[in-house]
Order: C-alpha cells, then structure tokens, then sequence
C-alpha cells in the first residue's frame, strides 16, 4: 500500500483529474479508522458521510491527497475503482488486497505491468 498508493497517483493518472469511488466498505470493520478518513476529508470542506458521497474527484495538482486517500482506504480494508479522465487506464483496488488495471490500450497495460516489475512487485496481470 506504501508503495502502490504514490505509485498510482504519480505515474497512473499522468497529472490529469481522476474519480475515486470507493464501493466496498465495512467489511473489515475492526481495520477501519473512520475518524482519520473524514479528517482528510474535512480539509476540503466536505462534512458528508461516505454513503452520502463515495466518490472523490482530485484534480491534476492534488497528487499528495490522492495518495493519502488511496493509502487511507487499502488500510481500512476498502475497495474501489481510480478511475481517469480519459479512460486511457482505470484500476479497481480489493478489499482483499489485489488490483486490477484495466485499458483498451494494450500498450499501458504492458508499462504498468514493467513498471511494477521493474520495482520487484509481483504485477500478477494476465498476458492476454
């Protein structure tokens, strides 16, 4: 989670806005900290309840706060898609501790999948 939090939001989202939508939630309860994810949310004005609003838009310049709420949110236990302005690569992130990577474009997904390797993780991306 430490290294892919950074990762994704560095080198996936290419400094353009992206949605984070988180849709698992509660399933691990004794790993959740509610409390430090509504004070990363509090920053930005939003008081609502994740129920009310999963999904978090971050804009090209706020890399540091999208890692924050994706390293907040793998250690809570949740899931949810990154999903690109473009569509160009989205991922979805488990609350059983896997991502997926998905594009029409085979090409990222063989720099995702060297990336990864070239930082000794185990990508786990099936060669189509």
């Amino acid at each position: 989670m430490f290294f892919f939090a950074p990762w994704i939001a560095a080198e996936l989202t290419y400094r353009m806005p992206v949605l984070l939508w988180l849709t698992e939630l509660g399933i691990w309860p004794t790993s959740e900290n509610w409390h430090l994810y509504y004070r990363l949310r509090q920053p930005h004005g939003d008081l609502r309840l994740l129920h009310e609003a999963p999904g978090h838009l971050f804009l090209e310049h706020e890399e540091e706060d999208l890692t924050s709420f994706l390293q907040v949110s793998m250690l809570n236990g949740w899931g949810g898609y990154l999903l690109t302005q473009t569509g160009y690569a989205n991922l979805f992130f488990s609350h059983d501790e896997y991502i997926d990577f998905y594009s029409n474009n085979q090409g990222i997904i063989d720099d995702i999948r060297k990336a990864l390797s070239d930082n000794k993780v185990d990508a786990g991306i099936p060669r189509d």
